[in-house]
This record gives structure tokens, sequence and C-alpha cells, in this order.
């Protein structure tokens, strides 16, 4: 139950992301996203047998159920038609991770008005810590996640292009730093301030997580 509950929240949250990541780039000149019919929470134009399928049972399996990730099939992107690559480039990969903290703030919304109950409540807290999980991920600087194009955005050319130039080794170093757990040393302090400022408790969020 908790596995699928999981799954179906990561999912929809990395939908939103890659969405997120379309919409920008439309309104900054590229419609590429729109034209591939990639603007749409349907899940069946954003499932990649990789990161949807492949990615969360390799990072299952290699950390003993300890850290569970994916993702939607990157929305297609040329930051060449954005009226302004650089800004354009910046602002495109931020909307991705800025979606999922919006994300978490609206989940935490029902439960600080008390309409969370017994069965909501942990699902709740489930989606919150998802989407600021992705959030957070999404930001570090190693190919190809969104921080890396980030980075890119505002160094100098030839700095930009060896950060880019790394994605070839992007899945090894995403392990690397998963597997040496140096995103946990990340994540958490996002964790904590972010429910500490919402409120909310983490003796729960820890129970929730325990399942």
């Amino acid at each position: 139950m908790w596995m699928i509950g999981t799954f179906v929240i990561l999912i929809f949250s990395a939908i939103v992301h890659e969405v997120s990541h379309g919409l920008a780039a439309e309104q900054l000149g590229d419609d590429t996203a729109r034209e591939e019919g990639r603007i749409t929470l349907n899940p069946v134009s954003h499932i990649d047998p990789y990161g949807t399928l492949l990615l969360p049972l390799v990072m299952w399996v290699a950390t003993g159920g300890r850290f569970f990730f994916g993702s939607a099939k990157p929305v297609p992107v040329n930051f060449n038609r954005l009226r302004n690559p650089r800004l354009g480039m910046f602002l495109v990969s931020l909307a991705g991770p800025l979606s999922n903290f919006i994300l978490a703030v609206v989940l935490v919304i029902p439960i600080r008005l008390g309409l969370a109950n017994q069965i909501s409540y942990p699902f709740l807290l489930l989606g919150i810590y998802i989407n600021l999980l992705l959030g957070t991920f999404n930001l570090i600087p190693i190919p190809p996640l969104d921080g890396s194009k980030i980075i890119a955005a505002i160094v100098p050319t030839r700095a930009a292009n060896w950060i880019l130039g790394l994605e070839k080794y992007g899945f090894l170093l995403v392990l690397a730093f998963v597997l040496l757990n140096w995103f946990g040393y990340v994540l958490l302090p996002v964790v904590e301030g972010f429910w500490r400022v919402a409120g909310l408790s983490l003796a729960d969020l820890f129970t929730v997580l325990s399942h």
C-alpha cells in the first residue's frame, strides 16, 4: 500500500516538475514541449523506461530500501529558441524544482486547516516530503539535474561547457552522491527547516517513513 502510494505521489510530482519546465520554456519563447504534446498531466505522455521504471528500482535495491527516487521523461526544451538563452536556461531549469516546493506548501494547507483525517494525513506528509526531496535533489549541480543548468547559466561559457559535458557520467555521479549519503546531508536541513516553519511534527514524518 505504502509502496504504491509513494510511487503514485512521486510520479505525479515528477510530472508536475516536467510540465513546469515546459510551461516556463513556452512563456520564454520555446514551444517545443507544446508541439510534442508534453504540456499535460496525462502520465502516459511522461513515462520514461529509465527514469520512471529503472531508476526507482535501481535506487531502491542499491540503497537497501533507504532511498527511492524516480523521474518523468524530460520535457524537450530548445534553449536556443528562448528569447534570452542564458536567462531562459536559468528560469526554465529553476521552474521544475520551484514547482515541487510550491506543491509541498500547498499540501501543508489542509493539515494546518485541520482538514486532514487519519487516512489522508500520512499521505499528505509523504507528499510534502517527496516534493521537498524532488525539489532539493534536482537543485544539485550534477548533470543532467536542473542545478547543473542553473549553474551553467550564470558561469562563463567555458565553465558552463565543462559542467554540461559531465552529463555522460551523470548517472554514476548521481548514484555515488546518493550511496555516499551526501544527499542526506543536503536534504535533512531542508526537511527540518520546512517542518519547523510549517509547524508540522517531525515525529509523525519519521513514523510515516518507517513504514
